[in-house]
């Protein structure tokens, strides 16, 4: 039998590493590290030095170290805008989980014809962006020949017309529902998809133990879905504390009548882009961003937990 020379044998070409072949996942996801440097790292720096400044954008910058984190202990302006902003969160996320919780439960455990048509129409508004919610709402609501105003005076309603923002009461809360009728369809939508994760023989198994409807949402349903509910508390707060269109275009820019609708992020903005404030501008932004950024550890953690959502 004659033998092959070894020369003439092909050559097995040399496997790479797996390490090697690694190397083409951190270039895919080069771009995204390469953005988050340029756009978000180096700006959060950036705003941190610029608050241990006194800078008005046309004269050299003075560094003047922590006096503007001094003066915001101070400021009772800013503990209002703070105020206003946790208020009218408040005002509208817990009848947005509410309503959400609601809907969820009739959807849940009822036969609707068009669900996905319902849940569509809910989660309209939220494709709308909030600057022209803001307007359309303004447009309706403003003056005494809005058309709002019009309608009432044509139904005899008492009182009419009605000046919607020169009361505090009745700005606030055209603020916190124009923020509810805006996000209580995606709450709604979310919470929805968190419920596909709860097997469907618990609830069986639920009912043939006696258990009504009311008793297997509450027992079974939303102890199932706290982290889903968690997530959407926790980016409800984070939107919330970052409040700034729909209030500013229902008010004059200042969060008038008395102030009642200033949030932290509009006065920021005015004390940057009126004030021409920039260093103290900026140290309102780093407190916000530590506000925020606590907030997002707190569900991280929570999230993070074995045992329970609430386990830190």
């Amino acid at each position: 039998m004659i033998q092959p020379d070894a020369q003439q044998l092909p050559r097995k070409k040399p496997r790479r590493s797996t390490l090697a072949k690694d190397r083409y996942g951190y270039l895919f996801i080069a771009p995204f590290f390469v953005v988050f440097l340029i756009f978000g790292l180096y700006p959060i720096i950036s705003t941190f030095q610029l608050s241990l400044q006194k800078w008005d954008g046309m004269m050299p910058a003075i560094s003047i170290g922590l006096k503007n984190y001094a003066r915001i202990l101070g400021d009772q302006v800013f503990y209002l805008s703070l105020w206003n902003t946790i208020r009218i969160w408040l005002g509208n996320a817990i009848p947005q989980f509410g309503v959400a919780l609601l809907l969820v439960a009739i959807f849940t455990f009822s036969k609707i014809r068009g669900k996905n048509f319902y849940r569509a129409v809910f989660y309209l508004p939220n494709l709308i962006t909030a600057t022209s919610v803001g307007l359309l709402f303004n447009l309706l609501l403003d003056g005494d020949n809005s058309p709002i105003n019009q309608l009432l005076t044509a139904l005899n309603v008492s009182g009419a017309p009605i000046s919607f923002f020169q009361s505090k009461t009745l700005t606030s809360g055209l603020v916190s529902f124009v923020q509810w009728w805006m996000w209580f369809g995606y709450t709604t939508v979310i919470i929805l998809a968190g419920t596909t994760t709860v097997d469907k023989s618990m609830y069986e198994a639920a009912m043939v133990d006696g258990a009504n409807r009311s008793q297997t949402f509450w027992r079974i349903t939303l102890p199932l879905i706290k982290p889903t509910l968690v997530y959407l508390a926790i980016t409800s707060f984070i939107g919330g504390m970052q409040l700034f269109d729909v209030p500013l275009t229902l008010s004059n820019n200042l969060g008038d009548p008395g102030k009642a609708v200033l949030t932290v992020s509009m006065y920021l903005y005015n004390q940057g882009f009126k004030n021409f404030n920039y260093g103290y501008s900026a140290t309102i932004s780093c407190v916000l961003f530590l506000l925020i950024a606590g907030m997002s550890g707190f569900a991280y953690k929570a999230m993070r937990s074995k045992d329970g959502m609430y386990k830190l």
